[in-house]
C-alpha cells in the first residue's frame, strides 16, 4: 500500500466503522429511497439521534444524498456496495462453519 492510499483508507474505515454507519448503506442497497422512518425501521435497533449523525456523515462523505423520495445512496454509495456485496455469500459461509463448531 502506498503512502497515499494508507490514509484514503483510514478515513473510510473509520467513517464504516461508525456504529450503524454500514447498516444505514446495507438498507439501501437495492436503490430504493426510504423516508427517515422507514430506514430506521430497516436498520433496526438504531435511535433517531443516531440515524441523524449517521445519515449526516454519510451525506458529507457523498455516500448517501436525500431527494424528494427519501434518502438513497449516490454513485460512490453505489460503488462501495458494489464492491462489498462479497461480503454477504462470505458471511453465510463462514456463520455456517461458526455454527458447525459448536
Amino acid at each position: 500500500m502506498s503512502a497515499k492510499e494508507a490514509p484514503a483508507i483510514s478515513q473510510l474505515f473509520d467513517l464504516l466503522e461508525s456504529r450503524y454507519a454500514l447498516r444505514v448503506l446495507w438498507a439501501l442497497r437495492d436503490e430504493h429511497a426510504q423516508t427517515f422512518r422507514l430506514l430506521q425501521d430497516s436498520v433496526g435497533g438504531i435511535t433517531p439521534n443516531t440515524l441523524n449523525t449517521r445519515i449526516k456523515e454519510l451525506r458529507e462523505a457523498g455516500l448517501l444524498d436525500h431527494g424528494p423520495s427519501g434518502y438513497l445512496v449516490t454513485d460512490s454509495g453505489k460503488d462501495l456496495l458494489k464492491r462489498l456485496s462479497d461480503v454477504q455469500p462470505f458471511a453465510v459461509k463462514w456463520a455456517a462453519n461458526r455454527a458447525k463448531k459448536k
